[in-house]
């Protein structure tokens, strides 16, 4: 049985409003966010950036189909060979070096979410994976 991105959403209404509209992501549209959390972000976002590779590594491994591991590779490729050098370039262009990103400690909420994201693709399918 396939799922719609509407049907997710809409069985954890009050948990996805809480996300979208989350003061974080209403700052960085108004362009409001003090400069200090987004430099944060930038540089928490390059260590998410190489665990959803990480994920996309593990849809590979769990899928069941060629159609399936065909899109985890290009996921994966995406990101590894474009997304990382376009986040360090632009994190370079607010005096974030490559350096400094690959010394980076995770925070808290990268960590968290990060393996969360991996344990329950670990422990589940490819939708469980998908959905987290």
């Amino acid at each position: 049985m396939g799922y719609r991105f509407t049907d997710l959403t809409t069985a954890c209404q009050q948990d996805w409003r809480a996300y979208i509209e989350h003061d974080f992501v209403h700052q960085l549209g108004n362009a409001t966010l003090p400069e200090a959390s987004f430099r944060h972000y930038l540089k928490q976002d390059y260590l998410f950036l190489i665990h959803f590779a990480r994920a996309y590594a593990l849809a590979a491994y769990k899928s069941p189909t060629l159609a399936d591991l065909r899109q985890a590779h290009e996921g994966m490729k995406a990101i590894v060979d474009v997304e990382l050098g376009l986040h360090v370039g632009f994190c370079q262009e607010w005096g974030i070096s490559e350096q400094e990103l690959a010394e980076l400690p995770e925070a808290r909420a990268t960590l968290a979410y990060t393996r969360y994201v991996l344990d329950t693709g670990n422990r589940g399918d490819l939708l469980d994976l998908h959905v987290a």
